[in-house]
């Protein structure tokens, strides 16, 4: 059995699939834009984005999509909340299907939610 990776580098250099490699990097680079100063580590064996040293998102590479934790089952804003009804995979995730382009604009906007939401 392979070693769990450390790093969120490593995490993506593991993923078998370069096409789900470029995702996972493309949805790094969106959440650093939407949370300037994010930092980067592995909980629960997944990449973490965190804020001031708490988790802010987690987001796991599968077979078939990529999913963000937690994605807030309560969004106030009516038109977020519309836009990221077809992506949830679960109450609490996002999935982002591989076989659709990646939605990096509403990925922006619900990380800018979830960081609002961490300074509360």
């Amino acid at each position: 059995m392979a070693a769990e990776p450390s790093t969120v580098d490593e995490y993506v250099a593991a993923l078998p699939d370069e096409r789900v490699r470029e995702r996972m990097q493309a949805l790094r680079a969106a959440i650093a834009e939407a949370v300037p100063g994010v930092g980067e580590t592995i909980r629960y064996a997944m990449p973490t984005f965190t804020l001031d040293g708490r988790s802010l998102v987690h987001v796991a590479a599968w077979t078939k999509h990529i999913a963000l934790y937690p994605l807030p089952q309560q969004v106030d804003d009516p038109e977020l909340a519309q836009a990221v009804a077809p992506y949830r995979g679960a109450k609490d995730a996002m999935h982002l299907r591989h076989r659709d382009p990646l939605p990096l604009d509403l990925v922006v906007r619900v990380v800018t939610l979830l960081a609002a939401r961490t300074g509360d």
